[in-house]
């Protein structure tokens, strides 16, 4: 089944499961939108870029359009114009059978043209589109106008869904599959026994510094070692920090790496950490992929009671959770880790968690499913 797969941008090494639906959704058979396209097209898919320059016409249609937009359906980026005409051929072209929005905020660009074309749009929520963006008035009216348009909805979590729900927001069809990892390439080593990792961008949602200031307090001087994986404005602060602390031996900043290196780095460490947080602008996470790839190499995971995390970390069983800024529990934590005297049943329980939710195999049979009954439904 052709299917269009719509991003902001492309390509993006870290999305994981955009590039995986990209490359092997209904075997493969898809095209590419994009907001945004950097120049690198690894997958060789067709691709359109929306954000092309305006021709002289479309410039003088562009205020009307974003005006009709935002008043109609709440949002002022519907394609317009030359624009419009040239993604709607793109889309007959390619015999384009469904689309599939990897955001909410691409749903919003995409639903109206889906429907004039007869075309059935499903969106995927992740995360920042259906957390901080409803802080915005004008955005939870743009997407209440868009449940209509849509075939259906798929989560990365439950708890989105419900926040979405909180906002009015809601869809008959909707599903909740989370991103998954590959449990065949992702599985456990020998662990390096007192390996912490923890793997993000050094950014306010993910709280680095409270990770090690934690670290720092139950670790220092004992048999531990923690790396960071990341890059991002609060890496030379938490570089700083670690000197100052007096615990730069026993943590190592990697900065940004290949997803094959983080990948070696997950299957040898003993503990994940990701202390994530609610942003000051409502951001939050979905379901983080690098936990559902932690537990799946058998890291007992360390993490917080926010958005998704709960429903992959089972608390006492393949991991632990703490309340969001708590950064003394978490630190009590990491030393009742290390206290353990046997931490392979929690090891083992991380993986059998990700090999019964998280086959990303499963998941996205399961996506192609309810595409194919809803579809038979129309």
């Amino acid at each position: 089944m052709k299917t269009a797969i719509a991003t902001s941008d492309y390509f993006v090494m870290g999305e994981t499961f955009i590039n995986r639906h990209i490359a092997h959704l209904f075997g493969g058979d898809t095209a590419v939108i994009c907001g945004r396209h950097n120049g690198e097209d690894p997958h060789g898919k067709p691709l359109f870029v929306r954000r092309a320059p305006l021709s002289p016409l479309d410039r003088l249609r562009a205020p009307f359009s974003a005006a009709y937009g935002a008043l109609a359906h709440g949002t002022s980026r519907l394609p317009f114009g030359d624009n419009r005409a040239r993604l709607a051929q793109f889309l007959r072209d390619q015999g384009v059978q469904v689309i599939l929005a990897e955001f909410g905020t691409q749903a919003l660009v995409l639903a109206k043209l889906g429907n004039d074309l007869g075309i059935p749009v499903f969106t995927y929520w992740r995360g920042t589109d259906a957390s901080a963006a409803l802080r915005s008035k004008q955005r939870v009216r743009s997407y209440r106008l868009m449940m209509p348009r849509l075939a259906g909805m798929f989560s990365v979590s439950q708890f989105l869904l419900d926040n979405l729900a909180l906002h009015g927001v809601r869809h008959d069809n909707a599903h909740v599959v989370p991103s998954g990892v590959d449990v065949r390439r992702f599985t456990p080593a020998e662990k390096r026994p007192g390996s912490f990792l923890a793997v993000g961008r050094m950014v306010e949602k993910k709280a680095p510094q409270v990770t090690l200031r934690a670290f720092a307090a139950a670790a220092k001087g004992r048999e531990a070692h923690l790396t960071f994986i990341g890059d991002g404005p609060l890496l030379q602060h938490c570089k700083d920090m670690a000197r100052d602390l007096g615990v730069a031996e026993q943590i190592t900043f990697t900065g940004a790496l290949p997803h094959e290196e983080v990948r070696q780095h997950l299957t040898g460490t003993e503990v994940f950490l990701q202390h994530s947080v609610t942003a000051k602008n409502g951001n939050t996470e979905g379901l983080p992929t690098a936990i559902q790839e932690a537990l799946a190499c058998g890291c007992i995971t360390l993490s917080t009671r926010h958005a998704g995390i709960p429903e992959a970390v089972d608390h006492g069983v393949n991991g632990l959770l703490v309340e969001e800024w708590d950064e003394a529990e978490f630190g009590a934590k990491i030393g009742e880790i290390l206290d353990m005297d046997d931490r392979s049943a929690m090891t083992r329980a991380a993986r059998a968690t990700a090999e019964a939710k998280f086959d990303n195999d499963i998941g996205l049979a399961r996506v192609e499913q309810v595409i194919r009954d809803t579809l038979g439904r129309l």
